[in-house]
């Protein structure tokens, strides 16, 4: 704590009763956009470096946000407490000139900046008798302070790509300059942020404020808490989970001494193994090339020719080198050799990249003649009896590490990826390919011997797995697909070599947290990849070419291949320096990481902020056990508190009765193991409103009542999100319920139509506020007031305990049947209707929002928010749940991430009338008869179209002209055409004469 604080007479539980921040006002659409710059840095996220295999962190910027508002106070002035908390964030306009990182182009300047900032900053040069504007030629400083200017008027989105991020900054530079005037308005006297956050926890709970993860996962909730300097708890079932926590605290969050000390454990294990290798003479060719890579291929008899055909989905070696490996028959052995050639030609590389695995089927050629036999033959796939999945693969035995000579499939290594003997000390090395020579299979022979002479030994020390492969969703693939039964059978034998004398020198416990990234790295599960440089339609190079083997965990998957690679020791060895390969942030935070259920929690935490496993796509306790097998011997000595299983269980997992029951149970040992006045902050992924039920259900289950609700969108063009999925966090905020009230659903229906409105007047009236205060952007989007209306009748609903005589704490035990609607689920529904009542768009008539049907409200709520450039796909997805719209893609132009527009009218030409509520209706009317004003058709035909498609169409001419006049206006700046022959309509109808 702060000499300052220590010294100053404290004043606790002054802020006891006083509400949180992230209870009353959140800026979630600045925090949005900080949330996906960080996403968006990929490897440069600060905890990456840990092992990307673990999927799940939440930003680092998001946890600040809400360890932050989570303890300051809101004070009533909403205004004055939101300049604060931006301050704290960095987010504020004042603080843009200590975050700055990119200058502005040429474009960006003329677009956002003064007519005499332009002049000054950018200046005309003839080049080739051509005109360019350039920037000027003035001092970095003054560029500086120009450009900052501009970037303070820029939309936040916009001007947030060119900041660094508020973790690569120093706090004492971030948000020291403001103390001062912070510590006035609380009456605290911190010279730090660390500082002042311990001072506020102590005004809320008489103590310094500890904040718990109870599902810690990779670390980020725990590690950025620290890092703003209050004491921390941090726990897992799962213990790889307790190793990326315990990595980001003690190696990321080391102090520089201790940092030192890890650094010379990696050069001392590094030079331990190398001379392994060395002895053993394994990982060099005969003429003093050294290993880089090795590319393996499975092999199976043909039945129709009874020859042994190698298997691959593809021969390309490298794409940019033109490299690949060629089948030439073997007629007396009734198999073929495999040659590795280099800088064939285009037409080459194309066919050798088909492979000899096409569409499930075997598939080659053999004396002018293609052979095709399906894979599930070969392997002898089939149903049992009992229904199941069974196949003629030998399932593998513990003492087994390679195929036994009669199996389906065997393993050949193809191709060695060899650095040059001269460039294998050089910074920049240079590599070929060849297929391996007698010497190099012979050392593959001598790795067998090793392995047949030492693996019951390497078992029983544990430096090899010894465990068993449990049938799971993901796990069932390897055991299916190959017959591996354990879990080293998924390497090869050279991995073994490895890392048993990787896992024998570890004298560190840092060094074991960088182990599964080195799993990762070697198995048969890793595949090759080759691709060409990228380049740009002028032909300029974006990226350059890739040779080398995949990681296992790219999908989150067991994934087996026919062909796949293994890195060499001097490739595999990087991933142990941890020291280069993740930043520092030494921590000024006390911290605690342990493995065990939350039910079994036993200390006591102010805060808890949490990430639960809600519907995880990820099978994190199945798949884990892929490093649990190998390091759980190791583990045992260096944490020998944790339980070194997956405990699969105990893992909560998915979304059914057992799940909510395991949920209530974790949430209510939480609230128990916090003050009265303590606070929960609950993050999941938003599906569908039947969410926001079970929610309910597993918050009323733990004794809690929603104060607040928060939205933060990140948006993914990923193959891991299936096709654009939206990843959206909702953040709840919850507190303990304090009284036993019961009421009755007619009463709370009406105090959730009370609340929703009130709540949402409240934010659009703030939004008002700010704005008058010179803010450029709104505070609340309508995602924020659409997640406002959820919050606010959970608010309502949890404060109950018993809802028309029932007792809503076992109500949310009770088992469900599918599809089943509850009292929950429908006053939620009926909250989300009064919500969007009351967003009307602006320059609609309230008394024509109101007569519209669902997807005609999405369709012009989406034409409003279209015109500020929100174009996010999560916007578009959950307005369509929203207004109750099954299929919204069918009135979309784009559903690309970032770029999500609506059809068009000339999009829609002469369909869309077939679409349930839209196609019948007056908006559909009306843009048929744009698209023909478009398509230059007279007006008065136009007209008679018009009244033939709407047999009421008197009556709701002023409707019509109404819309009309709406996308006129709305597509002012979106599509002038459209507006154009929307106003023409609009004085159409208007100045009709009817008779």
């Amino acid at each position: 704590m702060d000499a300052a604080a220590a010294k100053r007479q404290v004043s606790p539980i002054s802020f006891g009763d006083v509400p949180s921040l992230i209870e009353r006002v959140w800026p979630a659409q600045k925090i949005s956009v900080e949330a996906q710059k960080e996403r968006k840095a990929n490897l440069g996220q600060t905890l990456t470096g840990l092992g990307s295999y673990w999927k799940g962190r939440k930003p680092l910027v998001l946890v600040r946000a809400c360890v932050l508002a989570a303890l300051l106070p809101s004070t009533g002035d909403d205004a004055a407490d939101l300049e604060i908390f931006e301050t704290l964030m960095g987010m504020s306009d004042d603080q843009v000139a200590q975050r700055f990182k990119s200058s502005l182009s040429i474009e960006e300047i003329e677009k956002y900046g003064s007519t005499e900032e332009v002049a000054t900053l950018i200046e005309t040069k003839s080049v080739k008798g051509k005109t360019e504007k350039i920037l000027a030629s003035i001092s970095r400083i003054e560029r500086q302070a120009l450009m900052t200017g501009i970037l303070k008027r820029m939309p936040y989105a916009v001007r947030a790509a060119k900041l660094l991020r508020p973790e690569e900054i120093s706090e004492d530079e971030l948000t020291g300059p403001y103390l001062q005037n912070i510590n006035a308005r609380f009456g605290t006297s911190a010279t730090s942020l660390a500082g002042l956050l311990n001072e506020l926890g102590e005004k809320r709970f008489g103590q310094r404020p500890r904040i718990a993860d109870a599902f810690a996962g990779g670390g980020s909730i725990p590690f950025e808490a620290a890092r703003l300097g209050v004491d921390v708890y941090a726990s897992d079932l799962n213990p790889i989970a307790c190793m990326l926590t315990w990595g980001a605290l003690n190696v990321v969050g080391a102090t520089p001494e201790r940092r030192a000390e890890i650094a010379k454990a990696e050069k001392r294990l590094a030079i331990k193994v190398n001379k392994d290798l060395a002895q053993l003479g394994i990982e060099f060719s005969a003429s003093g090339h050294r290993a880089k890579a090795y590319l393996y291929c499975l092999e199976a008899k043909c039945p129709q020719t009874q020859w042994t055909i190698p298997l691959s989905t593809t021969w390309a070696i490298s794409k940019s080198r033109n490299v690949i490996a060629r089948l030439v028959p073997d007629r007396a052995n009734k198999r073929f050799d495999i040659e590795v050639v280099s800088g064939v030609s285009d037409a080459e590389l194309g066919q050798a990249d088909l492979g000899t695995v096409r569409a499930g089927n075997m598939v080659y050629e053999l004396d002018g003649e293609t052979y095709s036999t399906p894979i599930k033959t070969i392997r002898g796939d089939h149903r049992t009896a009992d229904g199941r999945n069974a196949s003629n693969l030998r399932p593998w035995t513990k003492e087994d590490f390679k195929p036994a000579p009669k199996d389906i499939f065997q393993e050949r290594l193809y191709c060695i990826q060899w650095i040059n003997r001269e460039t294998i000390e050089k910074t920049r090395q240079e590599t070929f390919f060849a297929a391996p020579t007698e010497h190099d299979l012979v050392i593959e022979r001598k790795i067998e011997k090793i392995v047949a002479k030492n693996l019951a030994g390497w078992q029983a020390d544990g430096l090899v797995p010894d465990m068993k492969i449990e049938p799971g969703e993901n796990t069932d693939q390897p055991i299916r697909e190959r017959g591996w039964t354990y879990w080293h059978h998924l390497f090869t034998p050279r991995d073994y070599v490895v890392l048993s004398s990787i896992l024998k020198h570890i004298d560190d416990p840092s060094l074991l947290i960088a182990v599964p990234s080195v799993l990762n790295h070697a198995s048969k599960m890793c595949q090759w990849i080759t691709s060409a440089a990228r380049k740009d339609a002028s032909g300029k190079q974006l990226g350059g070419p890739r040779e080398l083997p995949n990681h296992v965990f790219y999908n989150q998957a067991l994934n087996t291949f026919w062909n796949y690679s293994s890195r060499a020791s001097i490739f595999l060895l990087k991933d142990l320096v941890l020291t280069s390969e993740v930043q520092s942030f030494p921590l000024a935070g006390r911290h605690t990481v342990a493995s065990h259920t939350v039910g079994d929690l036993k200390d006591f935490n102010h805060i808890y902020i949490t990430d639960p496993p809600y519907a995880d796509a990820v099978n994190y306790h199945e798949i884990t056990e892929f490093f649990i097998s190998w390091v759980r011997g190791v583990g045992r000595k260096t944490f020998p508190n944790w339980i070194w299983d997956s405990r699969r269980p105990v893992a909560i997992k998915g979304d059914g009765e057992d799940f909510r029951h395991n949920m209530v149970t974790a949430y209510r040992t939480m609230a128990d193991h916090m003050p009265t006045n303590g606070l929960q902050i609950v993050m999941f992924t938003h599906q569908s409103s039947a969410v926001w039920a079970d929610m309910a259900q597993i918050f009323w289950g733990a004794g809690l009542q929603v104060m607040a609700a928060w939205y933060i969108a990140t948006e993914t063009t990923s193959e891991l999100k299936k096709g654009g999925y939206v990843q959206g966090t909702v953040i709840l905020v919850a507190r303990k319920r304090r009284a036993s009230e019961a009421g009755y659903k007619d009463e709370i229906v009406q105090e959730v139509r009370a609340e929703v409105a009130d709540q949402i007047d409240t934010m659009a009236g703030l939004n008002q506020h700010i704005k008058g205060r010179g803010r450029i952007e709104n505070l609340f989007e309508d995602a924020d007031l659409q997640m406002a209306g959820y919050a606010a009748a959970l608010r309502i609903l949890t404060r109950y305990e018993r809802i028309d005589g029932i007792d809503m704490t076992k109500e949310a035990l009770r088992p469900r049947r599918a599809g089943e609607k509850d009292i929950v689920g429908e006053i939620i529904d009926f909250s989300v209707q009064v919500a969007n009542e009351h967003m009307v768009p602006e320059n609609m008539q309230p008394k024509l929002w109101e007569s519209l049907s669902g997807p005609e409200r999405f369709y012009f709520k989406m034409m409003d928010i279209e015109t500020t450039s929100l174009r996010k796909l999560d916007n578009y997805q959950n307005f369509a749940k929203a207004f109750r719209v099954g299929d919204y893609g069918i009135l979309m132009g784009s559903l690309e991430p970032n770029k999500a527009r609506l059809k068009t009218a000339k999009e829609f030409k002469k369909s869309g009338f077939e679409i349930p509520e839209f196609g019948p209706s007056a908006t559909r009317a009306v843009l048929y008869a744009i698209y023909e004003l478009e398509d230059e058709v007279e007006g008065d035909e136009v007209l008679s179209h018009l009244r033939d498609m709407l047999p009421s169409y008197h009556s709701k001419r002023d409707d019509l002209a109404a819309i009309a006049e709406y996308i006129a206006r709305k597509r002012e700046k979106v599509d002038e055409t459209e507006s154009r022959a929307a106003r023409i309509l609009h004085g159409l109808i208007r100045n009709e004469r009817l008779g």
